[in-house]
């Protein structure tokens, strides 16, 4: 029996295409009963940028044509489909580098001289007043490959450190839903409600944040002492808040918001180095990397949390040995690119306490790296915390999981000022709670961070 489709066609633009098995109709050429409505289905956006939650898209792609369930178009399945699949679009690798640029530290005036005489320009410079030198960015010369300029800057100067501008990047993933009506993960742990914390534990210590941009307006930072500083270039589009806001907030959140902080009421100081380079891409170059470590340095902060990573560089290296020598506790995220992933840095390096993730149930974050340089696990899975315009919601990525580390160190030194770092990794370690294998793994590291004895006080 022959099937009838009718359609109501208006005007003289009403046309039927078959295209390889597809049928394209303008929208105002079909009949409403065929339609079977007579609105577009909208979809709603969340104020992280994060898509839509009804998990349609539009005009086109996935959910494309349909409404409550039913196709706008019932007719597509009485026609052929293409016996050819569509090509995938490939999508290109986010880069670890800036393409044209290498970064020095230690350089001398004649030889700053003599590579800009070959070529080299110099793009930014500043003074990093910890190892009392200057850290400079070159563009390298036209036509030179990066490792062939790299080279060349060091056969000038042998005794500077030079390496390329390696991008990092914050360590956040796709939110997931919180279990449950409990999102504070922090009960896992036996983190402390504020009114619980002895007085010699609720201050004291100033925290050093390097990460995106911060929405200082957010109903979280309400009372708050919080300083931001940009040391990106200004020239460049500002980094997203999301990832910024959400860490600031998990640290020092108000007492009396949505997003109680681990340490209401902490003093924070945020460096933002970071820039939108595209859709959702924050980056920050190691130029401006070291440079914030070695502000924060000079500002007397003690510890430090880096919920980023990225690939190793000469420069943060030396940065990091430097501060670390000087008393300086770094805390960072041990990255969410999976559990075969090389290491990242600068989590990877011995100076710096490498953090992952685990959920409430304690299990490993499947996305969460892995190595012999995983120092301790906190929760990371759905942590509740601040969103980048108002509000709150879950996150997930070890770029959560950094904080509570970074927050439990801040709290051993507000009640024991003189407690070195070597003394405080082991009395966190000594505290741990041990998830996998006996003593330390590549998995846990020490073990799941214990709150309920990190802040002691005179009787």
């Amino acid at each position: 029996m022959a099937t009838t489709l009718r359609l109501a066609l208006i005007g003289p633009l009403a046309a039927i295409a078959l295209v390889a098995g597809d049928i394209l109709v303008p929208r105002n050429t079909i009949s409403p009963e065929l339609l079977g409505a007579s609105e577009a289905f909208a979809d709603d956006d969340d104020d992280d940028g994060g898509g839509s939650s009804s998990g349609r898209s539009g005009s086109y792609g996935a959910g494309a044509g349909w409404r409550g369930g039913r196709s706008l178009f019932p007719f597509r399945a009485l026609l052929p489909r293409r016996s050819t699949p569509r090509r995938s679009q490939a999508v290109a690798p986010a880069p670890i580098r800036a393409p044209d640029e290498i970064v020095g530290l230690g350089f001398g005036p004649a030889q700053i001289e003599q590579l800009t005489a070959s070529g080299f320009e110099i793009l930014e410079r500043a003074t990093m007043a910890t190892f009392n030198s200057e850290v400079v960015k070159l563009r390298i010369p036209a036509g030179v490959t990066l490792d062939a300029a790299r080279e060349q800057a060091r056969t000038v100067a042998p005794e500077a450190t030079i390496d390329f501008n390696h991008y990092f990047r914050p360590e956040q993933r796709a939110e997931t839903p919180c279990p449950g009506t409990d999102c504070l993960a922090r009960s896992v742990i036996g983190w402390p409600a504020a009114q619980d914390w002895p007085g010699a534990c609720t201050g004291g210590t100033t925290i050093g944040l390097v990460d995106t941009a911060i929405n200082p307006e957010h109903d979280a930072f309400e009372g708050s002492s919080i300083e931001i500083i940009r040391l990106s270039d200004r020239k460049l589009p500002e980094s997203g808040k999301q990832h910024g806001t959400a860490v600031a907030a998990l640290l020092v959140g108000s007492a009396t918001s949505r997003t109680p902080g681990l340490i209401p009421g902490g003093k924070l100081i945020a460096v933002d180095t970071f820039h939108r380079a595209g859709r959702q891409d924050d980056r920050s170059g190691a130029f401006d990397l070291v440079r914030a470590l070695d502000l924060l340095s000079n500002r007397q902060v003690q510890v430090i949390n880096l919920s980023l990573a990225g690939p190793p560089n000469l420069l943060l290296e030396e940065t990091v040995k430097k501060l670390g020598g000087g008393g300086i506790i770094m805390v960072a995220a041990a990255g969410n690119d999976g559990p075969k992933a090389e290491p990242v840095y600068p989590a990877a390096y011995e100076e710096v306490i490498a953090v992952t993730a685990t959920d409430k149930r304690k299990r490993p974050y499947r996305r969460a790296g892995r190595g012999e340089h995983i120092d301790f696990a906190a929760p990371g899975v759905a942590v509740w915390t601040a969103a980048s315009i108002s509000g709150a919601r879950p996150k997930t990525g070890t770029s959560f999981a950094a904080p509570f580390v970074t927050a439990a160190v801040a709290l051993m030194k507000a009640s024991e000022p003189a407690l070195a770092p070597e003394q405080i990794r082991n009395a966190l370690t000594g505290n741990a709670e041990d998830l996998g294998d006996p003593g330390k793994d590549p998995i846990f590291g020490w073990g799941l961070l214990n709150a309920r004895s990190i802040c002691k006080t005179e009787p």
